[in-house]
């Protein structure tokens, strides 16, 4: 074979040597840029979340159990019919009116009951004419015994005695007949406040089914409310509430006065009843209210509200722990506090607690503390020290 055939063999030889060659320059070109961007360099900046974090100050507030409930009267009062059945001539009062003990509501028609009284009257008149013979006759034979025999001196003995029992009888009667139809007359029971009316005029009133009213006695106006069951040992007799109607800007003071006996085993609740002003006409029956009990004050710690969080299982906060990794706290809120919220369980006071954006943490998750300004990496919450500013927890 000549030079020139072999010069020809081997250019593929060296086409495929070079392609190969440029392979391995572009695949060690690729791991080195793939290194470089797994590794940043020494400069670059922390890849964990940076927070700001605040220790819980010592704080007190006044302490309240928050309930809902409607207003009612103390004592609701249904006043009906007490004798027999009749129609309803006349109705003297409303709704909303003030009634004094005594005073008549209504009447109905006394027809029937009159025309009972004078029948009864009648015949007690006649009976006591009979019984007046009957005791003559008995009194003749007292004084004449030799005239009449012993059996004849019985016999006007036991008549006479039978017609002074029919007298007083009949007597009973009437004063039963008086009693119907002074019950003609609807009267107030006690005095109050007239809540409802259903009587009408020709409305036939019959006796333990008709309510013709509804007072409440001694004007006397309260709020019933449920009570979640573990704030009820919180509460005792005699305790302020303040209490606040939809539709008016007043607030109505009111204290408890009875407190329920059991807690319902369906909705974990008790009852409270709070006794209000009776002569503010704004407090109707059946007005849907809000009540505010106070119970004193309450001592906690004090954090930022942008420090608590809610879920499912309640409220809680994050705090940085062992490591600098984030834990949560679940913890009871006594109420608003000036600075914030005051927790009254959950937490020592020690902790460090994520002050915002804790949302955007894991639990577990490890995180690095921004310094605040004063060059401390955490800040004391509002109560014994001015706060920092906040610094969101962000992922850098």
């Amino acid at each position: 074979m000549d030079d020139t055939d072999q010069h020809a063999g081997a250019r593929p030889i060296r086409t495929f040597i070079y392609v190969a060659l440029g392979v391995l320059v572009l695949a060690g070109a690729l791991a080195f840029w793939t290194r470089r961007g797994n590794h940043p360099d020494a400069n670059a900046g922390p890849s964990v979340p940076v927070v700001t974090v605040v220790v819980p100050s010592h704080g007190t507030v006044a302490a309240a159990v928050a309930v809902t409930g409607q207003i009612a009267a103390q004592n609701d009062m249904p006043i009906g019919v007490d004798g027999s059945a009749g129609r309803i001539s006349e109705v003297l009062v409303e709704p909303g009116n003030y009634v004094r003990r005594g005073q008549v509501l209504a009447r109905l028609s006394p027809i029937s009951a009159q025309s009972q009284v004078d029948t009864a009257a009648a015949n007690l008149d006649e009976l006591r004419a009979s019984a007046a013979v009957a005791q003559a006759e008995w009194a003749r034979a007292q004084r004449a015994r030799d005239a009449f025999s012993v059996e004849e001196a019985e016999r006007r003995r036991v008549a006479a005695t039978n017609a002074e029992a029919r007298v007083k009888a009949s007597e009973a009667q009437l004063a039963s007949a008086h009693d119907l139809y002074e019950k003609t007359t609807v009267i107030a029971p006690t005095d109050g406040i007239v809540l409802t009316r259903t009587a009408e005029v020709g409305q036939i009133a019959v006796p333990g089914s008709s309510v013709l009213f509804r007072i409440a006695r001694d004007a006397a106006i309260e709020m019933r409310a449920q009570v979640a069951e573990q704030d009820m040992p919180r509460l005792k007799i005699g305790q302020a509430a303040s209490v606040h109607l939809d539709g008016t800007a007043q607030t109505y003071t009111g204290h408890i006065w009875q407190l329920g006996a059991i807690i319902d085993p369906a909705t974990r609740q008790g009852s409270v009843r709070i006794s209000l002003p009776a002569n503010d006409r704004n407090l109707r029956p059946g007005a849907y209210a809000r009540a505010d009990i106070s119970t004193g004050n309450a001592d906690g710690m004090v954090l930022p509200q942008t420090a608590v969080l809610n879920d499912d299982q309640g409220s809680y906060v994050l705090v940085v722990g062992d490591g600098d990794k984030v834990e949560r706290r679940g913890v009871h809120i006594a109420g608003p506090h000036q600075q914030g919220l005051l927790v009254s369980g959950g937490l020592s006071g020690n902790e460090r607690v994520v002050s915002i954006a804790g949302a955007f943490l894991r639990i577990g998750e490890q995180v690095a503390i921004a310094a605040p300004p004063g060059g401390d990496s955490t800040t004391r919450a509002a109560g014994n020290a001015p706060a920092s500013p906040l610094v969101q927890a962000v992922h850098k």
